[in-house]
């Protein structure tokens, strides 16, 4: 009996798509090894060499990364400002309310100031909540120096989250800051930053002083900072920070971290962080595509300066009913 010759088409034909379920079979069972080594990958393509924080490569922590890229980084920027800054706040709206919406990103800017103290106030302000809700009305009186940082932070969990339901997302933000009304943070860049970040114990910011790039030694700079969530969880409940509110609102923040053994992750955001570089110092540079922030725009020269640079009206459309050259 002669034996069956194998088709060698027959062969090649068989071979691939044994190979293709070959594939397909071990790409389910490793989706989420191979997810993770790219959450990873991309992780060390923005670790800064200013960043102190400890990243362990367990598959545990791998698999922990992964399900924190699934989810939406949710911000809160809240612009520390005053009652009668209407000015300001309108154009703090133009200038956020025209950047691009970040992908994979829920950022809220609230302008937050202490107790109505006029009635103008009481009338104007309220129009504004009503138009934009971006208002946020601490129970204090207005200061620079006794507390109103400590009154911020700590009054955030009663206000955001709601024990009576489960439907709000816990932690309401990832991360909140605390920021200048004459900062101007571009908010893709800034969340591009934080993505590889860790969601816990987190300290952002601009180092002080100047030459120092070491987060560990002092405290981050009025410009903006952030911290994670349970931070500001802790800042409620904790006595270190309600017994130590008086002084250099920032370097007292700084003090909190220190004495409460909080922070152990810590990025130093400089040089994307600066001050607006006229007149020129040791704490500035030229303005530059890399920016998070640019602080001290104290006038609105300054401003259309800052703004020109970046191009921020590159997007309005053409149309009969303005001529803008």
């Amino acid at each position: 009996m002669k034996r069956a010759r194998l088709d060698p088409r027959r062969f090649v034909v068989s071979a691939f798509f044994l190979i293709i379920l070959f594939l397909c079979i071990l790409g389910s069972i490793n989706e989420v090894r191979f997810i993770s080594l790219l959450n990873f990958c991309a992780l060390a393509k923005y670790m800064p060499s200013q960043s102190y924080y400890k990243y362990s490569l367990s598959s545990e922590d791998l698999l922990a990364t992964n399900a924190n890229s699934s989810d939406d980084i949710r911000i809160l920027i809240g612009i520390l400002t005053l009652a009668d800054k209407y000015h300001r706040r309108h154009l703090l709206r133009l200038v956020y309310g025209t950047q691009q919406s970040p992908v994979g990103a829920k950022v809220d800017i609230k302008f937050v100031f202490c107790n109505l103290t006029k009635e103008d106030q009481k009338v104007l302000v309220a129009l504004e909540i009503m138009r934009y809700d971006d208002i946020i009305i601490l129970d204090c009186k207005e200061n620079m120096k006794q507390g109103k940082t400590y009154t911020y932070f700590s009054s955030l969990p009663e206000m955001l989250t709601d024990s009576t339901t489960n439907v709000d997302p816990y932690p309401p933000y990832h991360y909140v800051m605390k920021a200048d009304d004459d900062s101007y943070f571009r908010v893709n860049n800034l969340v591009d930053s934080l993505r590889p970040l860790p969601r816990e114990d987190l300290y952002y910011g601009y180092v002080i002083p100047c030459p120092s790039m070491d987060p560990f030694v002092h405290y981050m700079s009025g410009m903006g900072y952030l911290v994670s969530w349970d931070i500001v969880e802790w800042i409620k409940e904790s006595d270190i920070p309600k017994n130590h509110t008086i002084g250099s609102e920032d370097k007292t923040f700084g003090d909190w971290m220190r004495e409460g053994n909080r922070a152990k992750n810590r990025h130093n955001a400089k040089w994307s962080m600066y001050n607006f570089p006229d007149p020129p110092t040791r704490c500035t540079h030229e303005l530059w595509p890399g920016t998070i922030a640019v602080h001290l725009l104290k006038d609105q020269e300054k401003w259309i300066r800052t703004l020109k640079y970046f191009n921020v009206t590159a997007s309005l459309k053409p149309s009969k009913l303005y001529h803008i050259p």
